[in-house]
């Protein structure tokens, strides 16, 4: 036992390993209680259960921020709840996306929770992988950070111009790709990822692959391709990967856990895009403003942040009021 202390007191990037091993704990006992408490049984989430299951992710995501400014500093604390804010706005970007892929495989709502829940175990391997890479580069090139702010700039000016151009899931490569080298059900076979049947080609039994994990699979991509534009947007905020990395996760978990109040008003969210477009075009810009007019405080950031997001809430259920009268008297 007395080399336990000495290896939780232990420095793992920039953070005492106990700090590491107690949220990696929590986590795990969010998602056991989610897994195996509240969805043992394959079941269609309704808006209420979405709105509550997101609250309590949120707040314990709002205490572990609590604590951290605690315990870690108030810098750390602001740094915390404004990465928080950037990963949980630009991820809803997610959700339009991931509404797509579920209606192009026609996923029944019981099972797309199903989806989310293990996607959620690739997206902290591979936020945890990205982010590693990214604060090893920061730390031994400071230049990168620039690179991230251009490269921020110029993804929110791209956003802003193609707001309204829609994913084509049917002409996916990484759908064609699997579609080539995996044998695929032609339907799902209940809430199954891989099944075992006769191929009616060879009269064999093999494995095949069904719908669902095919929508599993290109959500895990689409969230690999949001975290190129949230990852150097949180780096800009903070280099601390412990910051960095919690603000991300907590931010995730909460946005799956929303996913299904979000799917159900996602035409109401019709200006949000670019409302993150501006979003990412400040964030870049502050890491060259930095060197004319100093750091930008966090609070500001923060501020900013939530200001154009909820401008870009208000005005998109605004502008679409109309349709939601139309929805209802339907």
């Amino acid at each position: 036992m007395d080399f336990l202390l000495p290896f939780l007191m232990a420095d793992f990037l920039g953070t005492p390993t106990w700090i590491w091993l107690s949220f990696v704990g929590v986590v795990i006992a969010l998602l056991a209680f989610d897994l195996g408490v509240l969805h043992r049984d394959d079941h269609e989430i309704g808006v209420q259960e979405s709105l509550l299951l997101s609250a309590g992710y949120i707040s314990v995501a709002l205490l572990f921020g609590a604590w951290i400014w605690w315990y870690l500093g108030a810098q750390s604390g602001m740094d915390y709840y404004t990465g928080f804010m950037i990963e949980k706005s630009l991820s809803m970007d997610n959700v339009f996306v991931i509404a797509l892929i579920f209606s192009f495989f026609a996923i029944p709502r019981q099972y797309q929770h199903r989806v989310l829940f293990w996607g959620i175990l690739g997206v902290i391997v591979l936020r945890a992988i990205m982010i590693g890479l990214g604060a090893t580069l920061v730390s031994q090139f400071s230049w990168v950070l620039y690179l991230f702010g251009a490269f921020l700039i110029f993804t929110g000016i791209k956003m802003w111009i193609i707001a309204h151009h829609m994913p084509d899931i049917a002409n996916n490569p990484l759908l064609k790709f699997l579609k080539r080298h995996i044998r695929v059900t032609e339907g799902l076979r209940g809430n199954a990822f891989w099944v075992r049947e006769t191929d009616p080609k060879t009269g064999k039994v093999e494995r095949f692959a069904t719908p669902l994990f095919l929508a599993l699979v290109l959500v895990e991509f689409v969230d690999l391709v949001f975290a190129v534009d949230s990852v150097p947007a949180i780096f800009a905020i903070t280099t601390d990967p412990f910051i960095v990395y919690t603000s991300n996760i907590f931010a995730i978990l909460g946005l799956r856990a929303l996913y299904f109040a979000l799917a159900a008003m996602i035409h109401r969210f019709k200006y949000l895009k670019y409302a993150l477009a501006l979003v990412l075009v400040f964030i870049g810009s502050k890491i060259f403003l930095v060197g004319i007019i100093g750091k930008i405080p966090a609070v500001i950031s923060l501020s900013v942040t939530f200001g154009l997001i909820a401008g870009g809430v208000l005005v998109s259920l605004w502008k679409t009021r109309e349709q939601s009268s139309i929805a209802e008297s339907t």
